[in-house]
Order: C-alpha cells, then structure tokens, then sequence
C-alpha cells in the first residue's frame, strides 16, 4: 500500500544550538522524567513543532508554557470546577436550568471542538491543534469567571447549576480531545469525573456526563516550576 502522506518536519535546536548526541547536547528523556511530568513535554514540543521551518526549544519556553497554559489555564479550570462541584452541589453534576447566551456559546465551543481539532490532526497540523485545544480551554476559564457562580450560589442557584454542569461537561470534551498529547493527565481527569478508563473521540462534543453523576475529589494536575528548578 503506498503511503497517502509522508510528513515531515525541519530541524528542532536546543537553546538556539544544534542538537548534538555525540557531545551530549541533548534533553534525555531518562534525566527530564526525573524531574518533570511527560506530558508537559509532550505539550510543548507538539506546539512548537519545526513544520515548516527550524524551531527552537527552550527551557524558559518550557515552563511558561507550561506555567501559564497547562497550570494556570486547562489545570486552574479543572480543578476550580471539581472543586466547587463538591463544596456547593454534594459532588455531583448538577441539573441545568434556562440557557443564556454565554451558555449557549460555550456549547458551541463545545460541540465543535470534535470536529476542529480533528480535522488539525488528521491534516498533521499538530501547533494549530493546541493552539485551538487551549482556546478551548482559555474560553472554559473566562466562561467560569464571567458567570460568577460564587455569586449566583446565593442569587441564582439554578443559573449556578448550569454553570458548573456545563464546566464539567466541557471538561470531559478537553480530556478527550487532548489525550494524543496528554495521556497521562487526561486518565487523572477521568478518574476526578468517575467516568471510566477509555473514551472514544465520538464522545467528545456530546453531554456524556449525566444529571446527579457522583464525581471524584479534584487533585491538582499540574504544580508550578519554579525557576531554581528549571535552572538545575
């Protein structure tokens, strides 16, 4: 069978340097796990592929990365839903009430995410993949914080409800959109939302998660680094 697509990519360099085995000029993934989460690398080097011209990896690119992104974006937004899922609604994915526009765009969001990030992949268009996979997640988080649910708790329960419903419900579409590159974290995400080992791209964009599902205590998915970490 001959191949449809052979893909391809430029050089990666390392601080601005070429990548050399021989002189030991190289991240080796022995040393790197002893220290680090794989799937902050796996994260940062799909982002930063060399697709169509040299790239350069960096270890203060690394942890902003992911500093800013996989901890204070995707993590911060999991682990603030489960959370207040559990302090204000007996840990458990609460009924949804009437739907106002923001919760009808992130809905949208939601169910074409699929479909997006799909279509990137199979394309072999892995930067613009997380690129969108962390829009997604971004929108999630401002989502949360414009509808103020620790406001709504005490004026709107119902409007509070929805909510957090549709948080976790967008949460078990970003663990499974995001599993080529997070495997690892996506199953410490499926085992927050009590919702099995294995799911299928299919399931993501559909409300999986139903009504009085009891889910798990959150856990925090991704720790700062420090930058005497990074240094050593």
């Amino acid at each position: 069978v001959l191949p449809e697509n052979v893909p391809a990519n430029e050089f990666l360099n390392l601080e601005g340097n070429k990548l050399s085995t021989s002189r030991n000029y190289a991240v080796w993934l022995d040393d790197y796990l002893q220290k680090f989460e794989p799937d902050s690398l796996r994260y940062v080097l799909a982002g930063n592929l060399p697709e169509t011209r040299d790239a350069d990896f960096s270890w203060k690119d690394f942890q902003a990365r992911h500093n800013n992104e996989l901890a204070d974006i995707l993590g911060n937004f999991i682990n603030r839903t489960v959370t207040f899922a559990h302090k204000y609604f007996s840990g458990k994915v609460p009924q949804t009430g009437p739907l106002d526009r923001l919760d009808n765009k992130l809905i949208q969001k939601i169910e074409e995410a699929p479909v997006k990030l799909g279509h990137l992949i199979e394309k072999y268009q892995f930067k613009a993949y997380i690129r969108e996979f962390m829009d997604l997640a971004r929108f999630a988080n401002k989502y949360f914080n414009d509808k103020e649910p620790w406001n709504t708790r005490k004026t709107n329960i119902e409007a509070c409800a929805t909510t957090i419903h549709l948080c976790l419900q967008t949460i078990l579409t970003l663990s499974i959109v995001s599993e080529p590159v997070l495997p690892f974290t996506v199953r410490k995400i499926w085992k927050m939302l009590n919702c099995g080992e294995q799911h299928s791209w299919e399931e993501a964009g559909k409300f999986k998660l139903r009504e009085g599902h009891v889910i798990n205590q959150a856990e925090i998915l991704f720790t700062k680094l420090e930058d005497e970490v990074i240094e050593h």
